[in-house]
């Protein structure tokens, strides 16, 4: 998902870490790609904002299939009741389907 990298906006998802921990390591990331000089940069704060950008995007990634996996689940919820299927075992099969589909690591 590095093509966030190139993106301006800052995604709107809820996670699990602070927005000053995430800037955090983005900063510390992108001292440790310039020290070890992976990368070669004029200007160290537009690549920090990019690699916080792209971390904040990654570490939404599952609140993102979660949320499509319940509009998926309610689009079907009639044929769940009336078939008797186990919500949560449904979900369990969605989701493992949407990580394949978008080829994510959880």
């Amino acid at each position: 998902m590095l093509d966030y990298l190139f993106h301006n906006e800052p995604p709107n998802h809820t996670m699990l870490f602070s927005k000053e921990y995430v800037g955090y390591l983005a900063r510390e990331l992108t001292k440790k790609l310039i020290s070890g000089e992976f990368i070669e940069t004029e200007n160290a704060a537009a690549v920090t904002e990019r690699v916080h950008t792209a971390l904040l995007e990654e570490m939404s990634l599952e609140d993102r299939i979660n949320d499509e996996v319940r509009v998926i689940l309610e689009a079907y919820s009639d044929e769940m009741r009336s078939s008797g299927a186990n919500y949560q075992e449904m979900f369990r099969k969605v989701k493992s389907e949407l990580v394949k589909k978008y080829k994510a690591v959880l």
